[in-house]
């Protein structure tokens, strides 16, 4: 087991049994130290422990020192301090050998989970006939590192992209599509101005009543099924899906056309939802309307906040489509665990629709099937207000991502020998990943600043200076090999190797991390941390003019492992690491 921390807690598990038996099921607590003065790694069991048994922490931290078995979990002797804690410091030989192992390991340590659960993302979820913009960017990228993540670790993860593809709208766009032609239409949205055909549509939608009307018509037509209508439909949609799959691919996401399950797919599934429920006897007839009312959502009159899933004209809206959903993943796709990655203002509105499915025995209770809202914040301008164009209108995704590469191309112009070709490749790479890598490293719940120049940097907590690290250790390594040297057993002498060895061995643990709380920020967070803490030993630490081969040949391990974990870690969160910048 590569984490440390794990075959520590199970050493410290052993000694309350033996020193405690009637406190054996204590759980025992054991974090990173954060000052090496102090370990490793400390452990303050022994204060809840104390508090349980009714005797001085101090002293059933002492009486657990006598009982650790240090040598079986790769430690010196604990050391108590203060008024109860256990410092543990690992020995060097147990480094060494968890790093060899390491250096063989292709996961690097990354464990799969002991029970994989079939798990369902639902992310992204653009509008057809609209271009995504800054709004669908913290969906998209933390949606996507999510599923890789999760997919490392063993689980079967489903990929959801739940387009808005039906419904009102969709009349007029038909309508304006027929007045315009299908071949000048096409030609416009070929072009990837769907904004512009929808605005035109939007236009005169508002003000010429006749084509009010015509469209109308023509979403009674769509719904029924009319053979032209869903051709034309289909049209719209498949520019629209074009369109997307550039800007997925522009982002490097995984998102693919067989992972498109939008409004339309439900279509058929909204009747048979209904019907379920109301047999449930969940679904109560109200104003003419079919409603849930699930308990704990009072309404703005007092009464109960409803869950509509069939309107008083008959119709459908997102309630029953967000159930019908629920419905679909967890029966059909057989889905253990539902993700929504979805933004934070959506969160009323979800909850309702998980506690309408809990209701109906979907999700919760004895099925044992869970759902997790991954709310998230907004992306701001420098104005602290939601980023706009100059104009007003939200900034366009593909537009962000041009500028961020257009940027970082200057950037690596500048510092970079490469061909012309190699330096495209980077400023891609740089300028895209630099604005994931902004997003990745917040904590998802709150708000963040789009600063190109911030995100852009080579210091600081950029994902520009996580690929200049690896960059850095591959130049390393390639030196190392032309002068003759090469890899070999890891040998921790130095505070710096030390402190190096724990941050790689620590990665397992930043994964775990990462996926139990749905958090992408705490593995680029410790993909920070090991960036910086490679720089410390370099600087303390000569690679290449080592006093001896075998420490230069330990170091250049040292310098491996370190790219390969920064470069594993950054593609877990969807971000490329070229080796040569």
């Amino acid at each position: 087991m590569a984490d440390p921390a794990l075959p520590l807690e199970a050493a410290l598990r052993r000694a309350i049994a033996e020193a405690f038996p009637e406190a054996a099921a204590a759980d025992p607590v054991v974090r990173p130290s954060s000052d090496p003065r102090f370990g490793d790694y400390q452990a303050n069991g022994a204060m809840a422990l104390g508090k349980r048994l009714d005797r001085p922490p101090r002293e059933v931290a002492q009486a657990l020192a006598a009982r650790f078995d240090a040598a079986a979990a790769g430690v010196e002797p604990p050391e108590v301090a203060g008024p109860g804690f256990l410092n543990l410091r690992l020995t060097p030989a147990w480094l060494s050998d968890r790093l060899d192992e390491l250096a063989a390991d292709p996961r690097l340590g990354i464990t799969t989970v002991e029970r994989p659960e079939r798990v369902v993302v639902d992310y992204s979820a653009p509008n057809v006939a609209k271009e995504m913009h800054v709004g669908h960017l913290r969906s998209t990228i933390i949606g996507d590192a999510l599923v890789r993540i999760l997919s490392y670790q063993g689980h079967a993860v489903v990929r959801q992209n739940h387009v808005g593809d039906w419904g009102t709208p969709f009349g007029m766009l038909i309508e304006h599509l027929l007045d315009l032609g299908e071949e000048e239409a096409a030609d416009e949205l070929s072009v990837g101005d769907l904004t512009g055909f929808y605005q035109e549509a939007r236009k005169k939608f508002d003000a010429d009543a006749g084509f009010a009307a015509r469209a109308r018509q023509r979403v009674v037509l769509l719904q029924a099924g009319d053979a032209e209508t869903l051709r034309l439909w289909h049209l719209l949609v498949d520019e629209s899906k074009r369109y997307f799959n550039l800007v997925y691919r522009r982002l490097g996401v995984l998102l693919t056309d067989d992972d498109l399950a939008g409004e339309s797919f439900y279509n058929d599934r909204l009747g048979p939802t209904c019907q379920e429920l109301e047999e449930l006897g969940i679904a109560v007839p109200s104003e003419g309307a079919l409603c849930v009312f699930p308990p704990g959502f009072p309404g703005r009159d007092g009464g109960p906040m409803p869950l509509m899933v069939r309107k008083s004209d008959g119709g459908f809206g997102y309630d029953a489509t967000d159930l019908a959903a629920v419905r679909y993943r967890t029966r059909d796709l057989g889905a253990t665990l539902l993700v929504y990655v979805v933004g934070a203002p959506q969160a009323q509105h979800l909850a309702l629709v998980f506690a309408g499915a809990v209701l109906a025995g979907w999700l919760g209770g004895v099925t044992g099937r869970r759902v997790v809202h991954v709310a998230f914040g907004s992306v701001l301008g420098p104005d602290g207000k939601m980023l706009k164009t100059r104009t007003g209108d939200s900034a366009k995704l593909i537009d962000l991502l041009d500028e961020a590469v257009e940027r970082a191309a200057a950037i690596v112009a500048e510092r970079s020998e490469l061909s012309p070709e190699e330096q495209a490749a980077v400023a891609e790479a740089v300028g895209i990943g630099g604005v994931k890598y902004a997003d990745l490293s917040n904590d998802r719940t709150r708000d963040y600043t789009f600063d190109y120049d911030r995100m852009l940097a080579t210091d600081g907590n950029t994902g520009a200076y996580l690929q200049y690290a690896v960059a850095r250790c591959r130049s390393i390594l390639r030196k190392g090999e032309a002068s003759g040297g090469a890899p070999g057993g890891v040998v921790v002498v130095e505070p710096a190797e030390r402190a190096l060895a724990l941050a790689l061995l620590r990665l397992d643990a930043a994964v775990r991390g990462a996926a139990e709380d749905f958090a992408p920020h705490k593995l680029s967070g410790h993909l920070f941390d090991l960036a910086q803490t490679f720089t410390s030993f370099y600087d303390a630490c000569p690679v290449l003019k080592a006093p001896d081969e075998a420490t230069s040949a330990s170091r250049l391990t040292l310098c491996r492992l370190t790219a390969d974990a920064l470069a594993l870690g950054l593609s877990l969160l969807g971000i490329d690491a070229p080796d040569r910048m």
